[in-house]
């Protein structure tokens, strides 16, 4: 039986990151979405199921807070998605803030590498495998 990819969701405005991390998660195997700003972001999620959201906080439209707030308000959750907010804001406060709202993990964009991005992506798949 053939193994199905794994499905994610990248909500990121950054065109150049963007791309450089769709190339990475896809050579990794990946079926990869696109949003360029909060609400497509939200559209995506409402109308699919993902298995990882990688989600920038700093976006046109609605920033990623109120794009959770909006999924949740519209009764979706993430109890079956691992949640990864992409930012460069690295205060405590956001940080409690995304974990508050859901989020599994918290990456600082100015300190990774796109290929970073995958490491997290299937450390996150293999624990949620192991639950």
């Amino acid at each position: 039986m053939a193994k199905t990819q794994s499905r994610v969701l990248l909500v990121e405005d950054d065109m150049f990151l963007r791309e450089l991390c769709v190339v990475k998660l896809q050579k990794a195997d990946f079926k990869v979405d696109l949003a360029e700003d909060g609400k497509q972001g939200l559209e995506k999620l409402q109308e699919n199921d993902y298995d990882v959201v990688l989600l920038d906080i700093m976006l046109p439209e609605m920033d990623g807070f109120e794009l959770l707030e909006q999924y949740k308000e519209g009764g979706g959750d993430f109890n079956e998605s691992i949640l990864i907010m992409l930012t460069n804001l690295s205060e405590r406060e956001q940080i409690d803030r995304a974990k508050k709202m859901g989020a599994d993990d918290y990456i600082i964009k100015a300190h990774f590498a796109p290929s970073e991005i995958v490491e997290k992506t299937k450390e996150w798949l293999e624990k949620a495998k192991q639950k």
